[in-house]
């Protein structure tokens, strides 16, 4: 019998486990079980009825076929004019590249900087592509302690301290999956005076929730410093703003030095994004933004509802979310380790939710929850997790 063996980088590829809860969520499901999913990172709202018409108006008008590789000029032309309106930095369309989806931009980011003898600073608890993709490459994953006592928060100060002359790429998201973390704007600061001392580090900022921020808190983003424009990758895309999950559209901004090294990636592995989509993207940035503030004010209201539901549940803490869609609650006093936990509630109780650990080692004593769903939802998955943790001593 034929014995297939892949390279040694496919054993080190890890998983995003909300994926997998999504699955056993819908398995429930489907043999007649009531599951509340707050698992998933994704709105629970249509894609705006005027960007679905784009698409389908690109249809009719024929784009069927293959684009540039980094994605049409009007769409690239699109993502400049909007990175100017909400951050007053001009890009060039010629520094930008249309990709299938926010992780590709971390794919593409990673696999250029990372290899054996090379160390990649990522935030952890954080979104889990990172590291998977990292030790992918076989370079080094370096945890950036991400802590509730800051506010979920990166520290500028121990992110420096982890900057060694073997660092190649520092992996920074605010605001940020899974904790709800917004990063302000003096820490930013202090980051980037002390990146000076490191000329040959490159940065990817993950902005991927820059329009949902709350309580009056500011998105900073990282393009408006120009000292480190010259080795900065910004990803953004569609997909949380504009509830385009499915779309699979993402954008990123390269500096001049790595705008050709994208384009060819692009050729390579996915030789451009479809070309309806890329007609829709145009109509989401230039139409009417109505659904996006009404989305927003939305995940404000359920922020707030699950802050206060969750402080109210035996052995569990939370502190209030700045920005994105998650809560990412203390569980230590429950008794429980977080996965176990996570998973007894999916299965006992019948909320999906993902355990802290998911998300790296320092999310041991916390669960990620997404309330991207209903208040109504919000409150009677509150009631059966409050059912089951009065029920049950944890291990």
């Amino acid at each position: 019998m034929t014995q297939l063996r892949t390279i040694a980088a496919f054993d080190r590829i890890g998983e995003e486990n909300a994926f997998a809860v999504l699955a056993r969520a819908q398995a429930l499901a489907a043999t007649g079980r009531d599951i509340i999913n707050l698992g998933i990172g994704q709105p629970d709202f249509r894609t705006p009825d005027h960007i679905v018409e784009a698409a389908v108006k690109a249809l009719r008008d024929g784009h069927h076929g293959y684009t540039p590789a980094t994605g049409i000029l009007p769409l690239r032309e699109a993502v400049a004019r909007r990175t100017l309106a909400t951050t007053g930095v001009e890009v060039s369309p010629d520094n930008v590249a249309i990709v299938p989806g926010g992780k590709v931009t971390m794919f593409a980011a990673i696999l250029m900087f990372g290899e054996p003898g090379a160390d990649i600073l990522y935030p952890d608890p954080g979104f889990p592509i990172y590291r998977s993709m990292i030790e992918y490459t076989g370079a080094r994953p370096v945890p950036i302690p991400i802590r509730e006592e800051n506010g979920f928060a990166f520290s500028a100060e121990e992110t420096l301290a982890l900057i060694t002359p073997d660092t190649r790429l520092i992996i920074l998201n605010s605001p940020a999956n899974p904790t709800g973390g917004v990063t302000p704007r003096a820490e930013i600061e202090r980051l980037v005076a002390g990146l000076y001392a490191w000329p040959d580090v490159a940065i990817l900022s993950d902005e991927i929730y820059d329009q949902m921020v709350y309580d009056g808190e500011e998105h900073v983003s990282l393009l408006g410093f120009e000292e480190i424009r010259d080795r900065l990758i910004l990803l953004n895309g569609w997909s949380k703003t504009w509830a385009m999950t499915g779309w699979r559209m993402g954008w990123s901004i390269w500096p001049d030095a790595l705008v050709e090294p994208i384009r060819k990636l692009a050729v390579n592995a996915w030789s451009c994004v479809n070309a309806p989509a890329q007609y829709a993207g145009i109509a989401a940035i230039d139409g009417p933004q109505d659904a996006v503030t009404e989305m927003v004010a939305a995940f404000d209201r359920r922020r707030k509802l699950v802050t206060e539901l969750l402080n109210g549940l035996p052995g569990i803490s939370c502190i209030t979310p700045k920005g994105a869609f998650y809560a990412f609650p203390n569980v230590a006093e429950t008794g429980f380790r977080a996965k176990p936990l996570a998973s007894a509630l999916l299965e006992e109780a019948g909320v999906a939710l993902i355990g802290g650990p998911d998300f790296g080692v320092f999310g041991e004593g916390y669960i990620r929850v997404s309330y991207a769903n209903s208040e109504a939802n919000i409150r009677q998955a509150m009631e059966r997790i409050e059912l089951f943790l009065e029920s049950r001593e944890g291990p």
